[in-house]
């Protein structure tokens, strides 16, 4: 049931999801991996929307080259943790939800106690080895996994539904090479926001979710657009190769 405060506080989203919507967002909980420039927004707007248990990990520290994009985190932080730095103002925003921040690196020996028991995890990594790993842990646990990945003025999404749609694998089958690439500031804002409202829309069971197609973002001529994607039935991770 949600508090009078809750009521009051989420007067403007009830108006849309209704009471059920806004205590289906109470009730989960969502993992986020990546505390920086996807993982700020994403991280600041689940918290507003109340979602009621943010897991976030993230094992970098913040430094001044970080700040043009990672609005969770400020100059007083740098050399701090993100993790720790994240949580202080992800509480400050809403007091009323629980964030458990871990500084830690998410490897193939940890990821599936990590996730535990989330109703869907969030990419806001910037290489693809751990994303890769993040969808094959999603594909195991057999829950939602929303990917956004940003470079320069662009961007691109895509909500993956194990056993109903392509997976990160299929759409993308060998990662790019590893590279130090450019950001502005507001793109991985724009990105992030949309993976935001994707997991909104699945908790509370409204709208269309991104499920089998890759939205592209054009921030140069401030342009979308959707690409169908197909599950790949040799794909390594979710197709019959995947199952050996």
């Amino acid at each position: 049931m949600l508090t009078e405060r809750e009521l009051d506080r989420y007067d403007r989203q009830i108006r849309l999801l209704g009471e059920d919507g806004q205590e289906k967002l109470k009730r989960a909980k969502v993992f986020i991996a990546g505390a920086g420039g996807l993982g700020s927004p994403i991280s600041i707007y689940l918290t507003a929307a109340g979602i009621g248990k943010i897991d976030l990990v993230d094992k970098d520290t913040v430094a001044l080259s970080n700040l043009n994009r990672q609005i969770l985190h400020w100059e007083k932080d740098i050399d701090r943790e993100k993790a720790i730095s994240a949580k202080e103002k992800l509480t400050e925003i809403n007091r009323d939800i629980k964030i458990d921040a871990k500084s830690e690196t998410i490897t193939e020996d940890n990821a599936f106690d990590l996730v535990a028991d989330a109703d869907l995890i969030i990419d806001a990594m910037d290489n693809f080895p751990t994303r890769y790993l993040l969808n094959r842990t999603a594909l195991e646990k057999g829950i939602p996994f929303i990917h956004g990945a940003i470079n320069g003025f662009h961007g691109q999404a895509t909500t993956v539904l194990p056993g109903e749609s392509a997976c990160l694998r299929c759409i993308f089958r060998e990662a790019p090479p590893p590279s130090v690439f450019p950001v502005l500031g507001v793109t991985p804002g724009i990105i992030g926001l949309i993976q935001a409202s994707e997991a909104i829309k699945y908790i509370v069971g409204v709208g269309e979710l991104l499920i089998g197609k890759l939205l592209l973002w054009d921030g140069l001529t401030s342009q979308t657009e959707i690409v169908q994607v197909e599950k790949n039935a040799h794909c390594r991770d979710c197709g019959t190769a995947g199952r050996r």
